[in-house]
């Protein structure tokens, strides 16, 4: 439950500034993805075709988030749900992009986040 919780910190932070975007406001949600694959990039230093990859799965990634904001945000379960599943899903994509020791520290970084969202 609290690697859940630490996910949709991280996501709820990700996508703060894309949920303010309409629907159709690609421009914004690709702006987001390219910021959020820099970070990464900090992180994890990616060669330019894992950069790339790393770019549309995260691109894949905020408008799948956007979209289940969207439609479970009145059921809170279903939302908790449908974000775990996201998760997995990101995670799994991930690490076929990421080499062993770029998923270690992504995870390092993923976790030292999730120690710092719980102070």
């Amino acid at each position: 439950m609290k690697n859940l919780s630490a996910f949709l910190l991280l996501v709820f932070l990700m996508v703060s500034g894309v949920a303010k975007a309409g629907p159709g406001d690609q421009q914004k949600l690709t702006a987001r993805a390219t910021t959020l694959t820099k970070q990464m990039a900090r992180v994890t230093p990616l060669n330019e075709g894992q950069y790339v990859k790393v770019r549309q799965l995260n691109l894949r990634l905020l408008g799948e988030v956007q979209a289940i904001q969207t439609r479970f945000a009145t059921d809170a379960t279903a939302l908790d749900q449908q974000m775990a599943e996201v998760q997995a899903r990101y995670e799994w994509d991930l690490a076929t992009i990421l080499w062993p020791r770029q998923m270690v520290a992504y995870t390092q970084a993923k976790a030292d986040l999730m120690a710092f969202g719980s102070r």
